[in-house]
């Protein structure tokens, strides 16, 4: 061939290029110094920012006493995610490299050969950048996934045993615990690792002609060596991993029970270690491959292995299961369900429940609670969840301090005894500061804190409904003792703050306006915090919060502090990440300190036979469901939990303790082990601190759900589920579809030698039915006693009503109310129903609290407070009634003493020490003289409640909404049947309510 194709007389002419106009385009193509000084500088600023952000952590974990943890876990994820990049990037680039350097010399040009060519040629310019980019990016992907295993590993490496074995393979549950999890970790790394390595070797080879398809050639010796090997191990890791299935099938999860049951046992279990010997073979026919130099046998190898798992691991179970099971599943299964029934019970904390059978009166005779006379004075009147807007009306004092919308139940010792008290932190809120006062100075240098608890007493109230405040005020007046009052650290504390001042600078850092207008301030002294005096410093978390002001502004000086993850459940989060953590965290006065207590939980899903449970579903109610402040649990799927670790977190310095709790458990010293030095011994609890320590709720939560089934004991009984119970809706509220959540209160239950503070749920049976099958009361009570627990704390009492019984629920015990037609003499002439409707009328609105359930009388004691409030959205709700129920029969009136002694034919037994005294005259006159005092009395009350609104006084605006609603009710028992009150006195500001009332028959 010539070297033209062209002929000589038509060759075209070939233009010469110009060299100085090539020139001239190069600086063009060169791009200048633009992008790579903006890459250099986005290069710079990610380094800088991850650099701020490790460092900012280092010294967050210094500031608590942490650093421990910060570098265990972070060497740990580090360590898992290098090995992992190792193993899976070097095996993906070993196959590359190999198959590359031992591809074939010489490959001839024919057929599919011919069209690999191409792809040859497409690869080469880029084979050395793929080389390393493939491998790399595969290895960063393991890298990632491995790192996620931190936790799987620390606890497989620091592993304590349980103690006690599964009933089938007779293996400690440690073994289930820790080692199983850990090797299909191990499992699914070595799988990708090979999977990719051979995917890589077999690509490579057959791109360059190493590797053929069966009936186009031969493949080199090195394709077969290379990729017969890798294709040997993974079926070596495939065959581990059929081995590894049986234990997992412990804690399969099905709708029967959680584990292995009679197919697995008879069917699965054989056919595992049928595959797993069929992996193995596979394996060795791999290898065989490399002699023989044939693929032939390794593919039908692999051929029947899959059909073997497909027939054997899944038709002849199912063949099994529809064949002889179902025809005879409760007798063939019921040795199953029995171990179901006992791993369950021991794994959920329910093996020691006291069962007591209950066969509940329903008679409300005289004298019928004088048995009970010790537990009727402690009857909670006072709803956590309702009285929130009422704290905040008379107690924030500032539209800059808040309440939790759900306050805590905790007990103190007032005048030498144990009362209950509804206890809230008055915190700091951004939200409320006015908007031309928000800025980053005030923002975070001015508003840092909250000031002070307020706490009223669960069993009293004052004439006009609100609650007697045992703490209150600022500055805080008090019952409770003197205490450091700032919350720095809260729920609702500001993202962070930065505090402290030089000698000589003055406070700048509000604590709270006095009665003069003037505002008390105060420098931060406590020792939490990370000083932030040096530029570096400042520089540092100017980055990592993206804000300037750290360099520039005077507040930030050489002795100021940055607090920051200040919310009680992030900080233990952090110190203990291993825990699960309560959703509503409480604070208490101990040592003369605010401290938060956060109740941890250790969990597993891998607890041999014991049923699964979702512990978002279990511990959501319709707390959870209003209040924004109280969580779900959001571990997940689980079947062992454990209250191991009470935390405790200081609101002035924020100071993070861990205390062991259940320190016999697996798991709580597994990671002991691994974070030594982190948890704190029981007996290192002061006794001030037990004496606010209580049984936590998302536990009992999790209890009940579980004991809703697990209450039988007998296979057959499970099987059936004719026993089982459900957790009642909450009766008290619009939506009907959430748990009633379980309530504190002090109670003696029967059996009892005095009364405890106790955390009690009923139960209904599942279906239809609206009747009582139990009761549930656990001794929340720590004790006071320093370093050790109550002998009686934890203790779990189920009263079991009959099968036939007929005690009402608490969804028919609402019905009652809201349609009942009693009513209240010598309070109100009106039916309770009547009642109810008149106030729920334009201009006030009805709130009904917690509708409690007290075994006491023999039978079953029904109390539930009834709110009313204005319709202004400034108006807060205020205890009017209180009803009771027992039996079929029902009583309401102004105090629970009245109501008791109406309910049981004039006299309960039980005298109850209630402040209250009657809102309405005791006997009402419908008569002109009275309708026109009470008009106005009304507005006069109006008039005195605007004024206060206008000038921003909520205490006062608060007792002339208490005038107002008193003379609202004695003009509705004074009116004429069917007269209509309008109410509308002039000059009515924006925003208030008018009132009306419409009383009928």
């Amino acid at each position: 061939m010539s070297d033209s194709q062209w002929p000589p007389d038509e060759v075209p002419e070939q233009p010469v290029p110009s060299r100085p106009a090539r020139r001239a385009m190069s600086p063009r193509r060169r791009g200048g110094p633009l992008v790579p000084t903006l890459v250099v500088l986005g290069a710079l600023a990610f380094l800088a920012t991850g650099l701020a952000e490790v460092w900012t952590e280092v010294l967050w974990y210094r500031s608590v006493n942490f650093s421990g943890v910060f570098t265990t876990t972070l060497l740990t994820r580090i360590g898992l995610g290098a090995a992992a990049f190792v193993l899976v990037g070097g095996l993906v680039w070993s196959s590359l490299y190999l198959a590359y350097r031992h591809r074939p010399f010489y490959v001839p040009q024919l057929g599919a050969n011919e069209s690999l060519e191409q792809y040859r040629d497409a690869i080469e310019p880029v084979r050395k950048v793929a080389l390393f980019a493939i491998p790399g990016v595969i290895g960063a992907l393991a890298a990632t996934a491995a790192s996620g295993q931190w936790r799987t590993y620390l606890a497989w490496v620091n592993q304590e045993p349980f103690g006690k074995s599964d009933p089938h393979f007779h293996k400690d549950i440690s073994f289930f615990v820790f080692t199983v999890p850990w090797l299909q970790a191990l499992i699914g790394v070595l799988t990708l690792a090979l999977g990719a390595a051979l995917a890589a070797a077999a690509f490579t080879h057959y791109i360059y002609g190493g590797l053929q398809l069966p009936g186009r050639g031969s493949s080199t010796r090195a394709a077969m060596v290379h990729v017969g090997v890798l294709a040997a191990l993974l079926a070596l890791v495939r065959a581990g991993s059929y081995l590894v299935d049986r234990y997992a099938l412990a804690t399969k999860d099905a709708p029967l029970m959680t584990g292995i049951r009679y197919t697995d046992a008879h069917a699965v279990l054989p056919t595992k270690i049928i595959l797993a010997v069929a992996a193995l073979i596979v394996a060795l026919l791999f290898v065989a491959a490399i002699f023989t130099h044939s693929w032939r046998l390794p593919m039908i190898g692999v051929a029947l292995l899959v059909v073997t798992s497909v027939v054997v691991g899944s038709v002849y179970p199912a063949i099994i299961q529809s064949v002889k099971v179902n025809p005879s599943e409760k007798s063939l299964e019921a040795p199953y369900l029995q171990k179901n029934i006992e791993a369950t019970r021991a794994a959920y904390g329910l093996d020691k429940v006291q069962v007591q059978p209950y066969s509940a009166a329903t008679d409300a005779t005289a004298g019928k609670l004088r048995n009970d006379a010790a537990t009727i004075p402690g009857i909670r009147l006072v709803d956590p969840i309702v009285v929130p807007p009422t704290f905040k009306q008379l107690q924030a004092l500032r539209t800059y301090y808040t309440f939790p919308d759900a306050l805590d139940i905790d007990r103190y010792q007032i005048d030498g005894k144990e009362t209950d008290i509804v206890i809230g932190a008055r915190e700091i809120s951004l939200d409320g500061v006015p908007a031309a006062q928000r800025g980053w100075l005030n923002d975070h240098t001015f508003y840092t804190h909250g000031y002070g608890l307020v706490a009223a007493y669960g069993n009293q109230r004052k004439p006009g409904g609100e609650p007697v405040f045992a703490v209150g005020d600022l500055p805080p007046a008090n019952t409770l003792g003197e205490f450091e009052p700032r919350i720095y650290f809260g729920e609702q504390s500001p993202n962070y703050s930065v505090v402290g001042a030089n000698p000589g600078e003055a406070p700048r850092e509000l604590d709270y306006p006095d009665s003069k207008e003037e505002e008390v301030k105060n420098t931060y002294a406590g020792t939490g915090g990370v000083p932030i005096g040096s530029v570096l410093r400042q520089a540092a978390y100017a980055v990592k919060y993206r804000e300037v002001n750290f360099l520039l502004s005077n507040a930030v000086g050489s002795a100021s502090k940055i607090l920051d993850h200040r919310r009680p459940l992030e900080r233990v989060q952090r110190v203990a990440p291993w825990l699960a953590l309560d959703g509503n965290p409480y604070p208490a006065i101990v040592d003369k300190r605010v401290v938060w207590i956060v109740d941890g939980y250790t969990t597993s899903a891998n607890y041999p036979y014991s049923q699964m449970e979702n512990l978002t579903t279990a511990t959501s109610d319709s707390t959870t469901a209003r209040a924004t402040s109280v969580a779900a649990l959001r571990a997940g799927q689980v079947n062992y939990v454990r209250n191991s670790v009470k935390a405790t977190v200081d609101a002035y310095d924020g100071t993070v303790r861990l205390y062991a709790w259940d320190e016999a458990d697996p798991i709580l010293k597994t990671w002991m082990k691994a974070y030594p030095g982190t948890v704190s011994k029981t007996s290192e609890i002061s006794g001030d601190l037990m004496s606010h320590l209580r049984y936590p709720e998302d536990l009992l939560k999790i209890q009940r759900l579980v004991l809703s089934r697990y209450h039988v004991t007998r296979a057959d009984a499970l099987f059936s589920g004719n026993d089982n119970w459900r957790v009642p809706n909450d009766p008290a509220q619009e939506d009907r579809s959430v748990f009633q959540p379980p309530y504190y209160l002090t109670l003696k239950m029967p059996g009892q030698d005095a009364p405890s503070f106790s955390l009690t749920t009923p139960f209904m049976p599942s279906g239809d039915r609206q009747v009582l099958s139990g009761f549930l009361a656990v001794d929340a009570d720590a004790g006071s006693q320093a370093g050790t627990k109550a002998d009686t704390y934890g203790t779990l009492r189920l009263l079991e009503l009959p099968r036939d019984s007929n005690v009402k629920g608490p969804g028919q015990v609402q019905n009652d109310i809201n349609s009942s037609n009693t009513s209240s003499p010598g309070f109100s002439t009106f039916p309770l129903s009547v009642y109810l409707n008149n106030n729920r009328q334009q201009g006030s609105r009805v709130t009904l609290g917690n509708l409690l359930t007290l075994p006491v009388g023999g039978g079953l004691l029904y109390v539930q407070p009834v709110y009313v409030s204005a319709s202004a959205e400034s108006a807060f709700p205020l205890s009017r009634v209180t009803v009771v129920a027992f039996g079929d029969k029902l009583a309401w009136s102004d105090t629970l003493e009245r109501a008791l002694n109406l309910l049981f034919e004039g006299e309960s037994g039980a005298p109850v020490e209630d402040p209250g005294t009657p809102t309405t005259p005791t006997q009402p006159q419908s008569n002109e003289e009275a309708l026109a005092a009470a008009l106005a009395e009304m507005k006069a009350a109006f008039e005195d409640g605007k004024k206060a609104l206008a000038e921003g006084d909520f205490a006062a605006y608060g007792k002339a909404q208490e005038r107002l609603q008193q003379a609202l009710d004695t003009a509705i028992a004074a009116a004429p049947g069917g007269a209509q009150l309008d109410l509308t006195p002039s000059g009515t500001p924006s925003g208030s309510a008018t009132s009306s009332a419409t009383p009928s028959g």
